[in-house]
């Protein structure tokens, strides 16, 4: 049975989107057959990240609008088989609305094992229409006080729509940093501050970025790479344990 899953976060920069691309490549890895939504529209990213720019010619709002063929819109990402991206508008005055977001959703998640949606950071109308027909969420933060007020904002707001079945993100983190400015005691202080439960820690690695904003995330490998397995593991059901060290 399909899943969609909803990539959120409070303000931009926490690296969301590389999240989601790379959470989509760990669960193509394990067999399945995905597809990534970029409801980010005016600021989408996950064709850059996918690799896919070059081919791009439709994005959503061509899909609903009726200029295009589904299939037409659809990209599968070169070096990651059962991978494909529909791309957001390139403008935010095309940004779809929720009800048409869910109705689109609805009418073709069965065709994936997982449908990722990289929703716009923040809580509007956007984050609304990417959230809509989510089964499942997920909060990425950093761990600093604005990122952190962000994330208590995405789950207070999935909490209003319904949705319950939340998991936590922390991103782009960096021991040293994270002691030295004492922002927080210890990480249970920020699990418990967003007040959801943890899936996982990634770790920062100048590598997957640099991958992601070059388009080579899915043929090439990086550290943190092994995280997103780990995660995608445990999305699946799979008993892998979380341990936090300091």
């Amino acid at each position: 049975m399909s899943q969609v899953i909803v990539v959120a976060s409070g303000k931009g920069g926490t690296g969301k989107t590389t999240v989601s691309t790379s959470l989509a490549l760990a669960l193509v890895r394990k067999q399945n057959k995905v597809l990534v939504i970029d409801c980010d529209s005016g600021m989408r990213g996950t064709d850059m990240m996918l690799g896919i720019t070059d081919r791009l010619v439709y994005d959503l709002s061509d899909v609903v609008s009726g200029t295009c063929d589904l299939d037409d819109a659809l990209y599968e990402c070169t070096g990651a088989s059962g991978l494909f991206t529909l791309a957001a508008p390139v403008s935010a005055e095309d940004e779809i609305s929720p009800q048409v977001m869910k109705q689109f959703i609805t009418n073709h998640k069965n065709d994936y094992d997982y449908v990722i949606v990289d929703a716009p950071a923040g809580v509007g109308s956007g984050f609304e229409g990417a959230a809509i027909a989510a089964d499942r969420a997920l909060i990425v933060v950093n761990t600093e006080p604005t990122s952190i007020r962000g994330g208590v904002n995405i789950r207070e707001k999935l909490t209003q729509m319904g949705i319950t079945d939340v998991r936590l993100v922390i991103n782009r983190f960096d021991k040293e940093r994270f002691i030295a400015t004492r922002l927080y005691d210890d990480l249970d202080q920020v699990i418990d501050t967003v007040g959801v439960r943890l899936i996982g820690l990634v770790p920062e690695d100048v590598r997957i970025s640099a991958l992601a904003q070059r388009g080579l995330l899915a043929t090439n490998w990086a550290s943190s790479s092994v995280v997103f397995d780990s995660i995608a593991q445990r999305l699946t059901g799979d008993n892998i344990p979380l341990t936090i060290k300091l």
